[in-house]
């Protein structure tokens, strides 16, 4: 019989998972669907089978896996939904359901994998949109770390005081700070008075103000916040990216994120109806952007590594298979696909009289 021992069984338990040896899970045949012949396994500890999609968000779909990544590369290359349909033939809806899979995916990833990165220079910003109406200004905040250009950080919202603490906090919660940490800032009002409460005393701030006439720099001001000049020299002098104080790396971030994602680019029709679709293409972009898109300024010699393969976090540069082909013990993928399948109209009270009859 054929062995199949690389692959955990999606229906044991940790305790049953535990105990189960590499030659417990065997061939158990295979069937034929419209994407071809899929193998067919069963376990030994829990006399169950199983096939090579269950637990992954593959399951239950009417479509190859390459169908399913190529939708998902097409969405963090700016494509907008109605193209993504055109082009294999597909409904809107089902697009749509497609991409909340790969994005409640690509959600719990990043959750699980983008921590313990060291944090060295960090800058934040903001990026203006609007949901369902031009007069709803929506803010994506983001912070970016300098040295391996990671993207760790992204609260969708008002431009408030409340989200700016969250940004900070779930970058410094995720990451690890090393020694002093050069933050810097453009000049929002609430930037000084979070960086002094999260980091406090190992944080050596900054803020960038521009001054713009017909959308055009006129001039950029320069301005210590926290720490000395001393310490700001020594961490200028020790980073490998930057020689002045700037937010050069986080507005090129911003910039990726308006190619990346069609609800971000400007005089465009494919803006987000909700806040929740916004927020769940973020998580698709944030998963391809620090895992799967190498970054050209990371290229060394002939390789050219991903941001979190330079923070350390990964080895390799991954594709979208691995991680849509990873299992999902919490549960979540059960929870999307309660959601994205169609229920049934509600029956009239006289249509119940008449098949109760």
């Amino acid at each position: 019989m054929e062995s199949h021992g690389s692959r955990s069984c999606p229906n044991c338990t940790s305790a049953d998972r535990d105990g189960a040896g590499a030659d417990e899970i065997i061939g158990h045949g295979s069937f034929r669907t419209r994407s071809g012949r899929n193998q067919r396994w069963l376990c030994g500890t829990c006399r169950r089978s199983y096939c090579a999609r269950t637990g992954t968000v593959y399951f239950g779909l009417h479509c190859t896996d390459d169908e399913f990544d190529l939708v998902a590369k097409m969405r963090v290359e700016g494509v907008s939904i109605s193209a993504i349909a055109r082009i294999p033939g597909r409904s809107r809806s089902t697009i749509t359901r497609w991409l909340e899979r790969a994005a409640g995916t690509a959600k719990r990833f990043n959750d699980e994998q983008l921590r313990d990165f060291e944090i060295k220079e960090l800058q934040a910003d903001e990026l203006c949109t609007f949901v369902a109406a031009k007069t709803n200004a929506t803010w994506v905040c983001t912070t970016v770390e300098v040295s391996s250009r990671l993207w760790p950080g992204c609260v969708v919202g008002r431009r408030s005081y409340r989200n700016t603490e969250r940004i900070f906090n779930q970058t410094v919660r995720l990451g690890r700070i090393v020694g002093l940490t050069l933050v810097t800032t453009d000049g929002f009002e609430f930037y000084q008075r979070v960086v002094r409460t999260v980091l406090g005393v190992a944080a050596v701030y900054g803020q960038v103000v521009k001054t713009r006439r017909n959308n055009r720099v006129q001039r950029v001001q320069r301005s210590m916040k926290l720490g000395t000049a001393g310490q700001l020299d020594r961490l200028l002098l020790e980073s490998e990216d930057s020689e002045t104080l700037n937010t050069s790396f986080v507005e090129r971030l911003n910039l990726t994120l308006r190619q990346s994602l069609a609800y971000l680019q400007r005089r465009c029709p494919a803006h987000a109806r909700c806040l929740r679709r916004l927020d769940e293409d973020l998580a698709l972009v944030q998963c391809h952007y620090n895992f799967i898109r190498p970054h050209r300024a990371l290229k060394f010699g002939t390789s050219c590594k991903t941001p979190a393969m330079q923070a350390g976090i990964i080895t390799r540069r991954l594709l979208f298979r691995d991680i849509f082909t990873q299992q999902d013990p919490s549960g979540l993928l059960a929870l999307i696909l309660t959601f994205s399948i169609r229920r049934p109209a509600p029956i009239s009270d006289r249509s119940a009289a008449l098949l109760a009859v």
